[in-house]
């Protein structure tokens, strides 16, 4: 497994921040990731339905699709999702009132198939990855300062 970590400071309220996490609003800040559509495949009646235990969706990639469910959810300060497919992750985002905003704290666990090979191609893979995470968070920051 594989641990990666990254915050950012938005001027927005926590409010404002929570509801970019809904998954089907990924695609608008998660391109550099190139997630092209995350679609809810649990039944949505309100809003709150996004965010709560068990919510589900398919999001597709660029080179692959996979299944995203809601592990944990406390409203406007932490969210954590894990996927089902070909790549295993957790990942969990803490929203923090400050003075101004919010701090978006994001952390992820990553399963590499393929074990000793896969966290090897993992490693040279990682700086790329951690660089998609830093500029997922800057746009998801720039769309929610506007």
């Amino acid at each position: 497994m594989v641990r990666m970590e990254n915050s950012v400071e938005i001027k927005a309220s926590p409010e404002k921040v929570w509801e970019m996490l809904a998954l089907d609003r990924w695609p608008e800040w998660m391109d550099v990731a190139e997630v092209e559509s995350a679609k809810y495949t649990s039944e949505v009646r309100t809003t709150g339905d996004k965010y709560k235990v068990g919510a589900s969706a398919h999001v597709v990639e660029k080179r692959w699709e996979y299944e995203l469910n809601v592990m944990e959810s406390l409203e406007n300060e932490k969210l954590t999702v894990s996927s089902k497919g070909k790549y295993t992750y957790t990942m969990t985002y803490l929203l923090k009132p400050i003075e101004g905003g919010t701090r978006l704290m994001f952390s992820g666990d990553f399963v590499m198939p393929g074990g000793v090979l896969g966290k090897a191609l993992y490693k040279l893979l990682s700086g790329a990855a951690e660089k998609q995470v830093e500029r997922a968070l800057e746009k998801l920051k720039s769309i929610v300062e506007k």
